[in-house]
Formats: structure tokens, C-alpha cells, sequence
């Protein structure tokens, strides 16, 4: 019963096969291999338009080369509270652009409220060298609890940035995931809504080792080769990362990954809704399902071989819990099995 995080599970078998199909003989380094330039070509198809990819090594590198490719001397980049960006990159989106500084915004279910966002971005005024200026938005999708931002929400953030000539940045390492719940296309999820730049997230859906920074204009990009060799993310066998995209972008698996997982989450939070033992936090709408339960309960589970993580509340949340009650965070991904979940079910029926 593994839901610690889809981080743990492996890679999918036909990714595991292109890996080894491209292993023998020899390619152009550094992102010039004939693969390499096939998968920019498929970015391009699947985004609806010529965008500009940087194959790099993590989410955290992604999200913090976008950073650094917009950064500005005192720059600040407003996002969520509970965003990667600021609860769980080490310092590094910092570190990599230079001393970017990051502005937590409030909302609910994980999602920043537009108006605190209009009011954090006023709280710098132009000029003002004491504070600083902003640099960028930055958003999650899916976001850190496992919630969707609506096109429209996305729109309306977009316009706020545009209104104040501020990047808008979409950390996107579930983004499969949050594509599926919404049933668009990504050309819909990203740039038609306003988004500039993606972390596209490959790993938690089955790859390997693969992510990618996108640029939905590819002028905009002109020094990330420079910030991304600086920053010791331009891999010399890049087409390794190149064949990981080729077979995850093949057939549609990368949706069939996501739809699994997601289909699994809604498994997981029905056996969760019909349980005396436990209780949703709140509906899940990608793959990751937050529950509350007693400590003993949870202790219990574990030690009948449930794999999951103990999780802090949302900021201002911290009312969902009773004296004696945890929160827990439960990760479905595309090798979780309806037999792990009925079993999960069993124990807290």
C-alpha cells in the first residue's frame, strides 16, 4: 500500500525500453542529437505553437531556472503559501536567481486568492529600492493539496500579471494530472490562458528522470542556455531525457499514466468517504487525497504496512483537527492498483 508519493514509484516499462533502445551507439551531445531535436518538434505539437525546452534534471531546477530567467536586482515573485517554491526547494530558486526573494500569497484549497494577490503586489511600490520589485507570479497545477486552478482562474491571474508587465509562471510537475481533471488541452491550460513559462513535470507520471522548462515564447528565452549551464543542468547524454519523452508523449501514454492515477485517488477517497475510521479533509481533484484520522488510527495503518506521510495543515487550517487527530497526505500514481486501495479500504472500513 504505497502512497508515500508517485516520486516513489518507478519508471513505466515501455520508458524503461526506449531507455535502453537509444543506450547503444552514438548521438550529438549536449540537447543536438537528432532525438532531441524530434522531442522539441513534439513540444511544439502538443503546446499548438513554437515554444522554447530546456530538458533539465529536477522539478526544483526547473521551477528555479524559470526563476532565474526573470529574475531582477531585489526581484520578488508572489505564490502560494504552501507552494513548492516556498516550502520545499532547499533555498535553491533563491540560490539560482541570484537572491529572488518569494512573496507567500494566501487563499483557499491551495489556490492564490486574486484580490490578496492584487494586494501583495501593490505592497511594492514602484521605485521603492527598500522592498524591492516584483519579478513574477508564480502558480501550481495541480497545487500542493492536490487541488485544480479553473481556466478561468488562471485568466484572471494572467490579466492581473499583464496589468502589471509580471511573467506569469505555472509549476506544472503534476500537470498531466491537472490536465485530465480539467480535460483540456495544454495549449488550453497554459498560453491561451496567459501562462509564459512551465515547469512540465515528467518523473511523478512515469518517467525516469525528466522535466522540462518552457518558454511559450521562445524570445523570452534567449539567456536560459547560459543560466541553465551555469546552474549544471545541460546534460551532456541528453537524449537519455529526450528518449524518456519520446516514449512518454507516444500513443497518449503520459494521459493514460495520469488518468490512472487520478482514477485511483477517486478510488482511494470513496473507500475514505465510507469509512468510520477516517475522513476527507476535502475532495481530491488530481492524484493526491488529504485525509484526518486519529493518531492510533494512523499509527495502526502503518503498522499494518500503509505507506503515506504525515501532513501539516494548510496555513489557517489548522481548525480541521481535532486534539488527538493527524492529517495525512495519500499519493496515487500510475503503478497504484485497485487492489492497494481495496486493501487500504479494508483497514478502515
Amino acid at each position: 500500500m504505497h502512497f508515500a508519493s508517485d516520486n516513489w514509484a518507478g519508471a513505466h516499462p515501455k520508458i524503461a525500453e526506449n531507455l535502453n533502445r537509444h543506450s547503444d551507439g552514438f548521438a550529438s551531445a549536449y540537447g543536438t542529437s537528432t532525438l532531441d531535436r524530434a522531442i522539441d518538434e513534439t513540444f511544439n505539437t502538443i503546446f499548438e505553437r513554437e515554444v522554447a525546452v530546456f530538458f533539465v534534471g529536477t522539478g526544483t531546477a526547473a521551477n528555479s531556472l524559470a526563476q532565474a530567467a526573470i529574475g531582477k536586482p531585489g526581484g520578488v515573485t508572489f505564490a502560494h503559501r504552501e507552494a513548492h517554491l516556498i516550502e520545499d526547494e532547499g533555498g535553491a530558486p533563491g540560490f539560482l536567481s541570484a537572491g529572488g526573494r518569494f512573496q507567500p500569497v494566501d487563499g483557499p484549497t491551495g489556490r492564490i486568492d486574486i484580490n490578496n494577490l492584487k494586494t501583495a503586489i501593490r505592497g511594492f511600490a514602484p521605485g521603492n529600492v527598500h522592498a524591492g520589485q516584483p519579478m513574477g507570479v508564480s502558480i501550481t497545477q495541480s497545487t500542493e493539496i492536490g487541488t485544480i486552478y479553473e481556466l478561468g482562474e488562471i485568466s484572471a491571474i494572467s490579466a492581473l500579471c499583464k496589468d502589471n508587465s509580471l511573467p506569469l509562471h505555472m509549476d506544472g510537475a503534476r500537470f498531466a494530472n491537472a490536465l485530465i481533471t480539467l480535460g483540456c488541452s495544454p495549449a488550453d491550460m497554459t498560453w491561451k490562458q496567459g501562462v509564459d513559462i512551465l515547469s512540465f513535470g515528467g518523473t511523478k507520471n512515469g518517467c525516469w528522470c525528466a522535466e522540462a522548462l518552457i518558454f511559450m515564447n521562445p524570445d523570452q528565452a534567449k539567456d536560459v542556455p547560459f543560466i541553465r549551464k551555469r546552474s549544471a543542468q545541460l546534460f551532456s547524454k541528453s537524449r537519455f531525457v529526450a528518449a524518456q519523452f519520446e516514449a512518454y508523449f507516444a500513443g497518449g501514454l503520459w494521459l493514460e499514466l495520469a488518468t490512472h492515477a487520478n482514477t485511483m485517488a477517486r478510488f482511494l477517497a470513496e473507500q475514505i468517504a465510507g469509512s468510520k475510521k477516517m475522513r476527507l479533509a476535502w475532495q481530491p481533484q488530481a492524484n493526491e487525497v488529504f485525509a484526518i484520522a486519529s493518531k492510533s488510527v494512523v499509527a495502526s495503518l502503518q503498522a499494518s504496512g500503509a505507506i503515506f506521510y504525515e501532513w501539516k495543515p494548510p496555513h489557517n487550517e489548522e481548525n480541521l483537527l481535532a486534539n488527538d487527530e493527524t492529517m495525512i497526505r495519500l499519493v496515487t500514481s500510475f503503478a497504484t492498483t485497485q487492489e492497494e486501495v481495496r486493501q487500504f479500504g479494508d483497514l478502515i472500513a
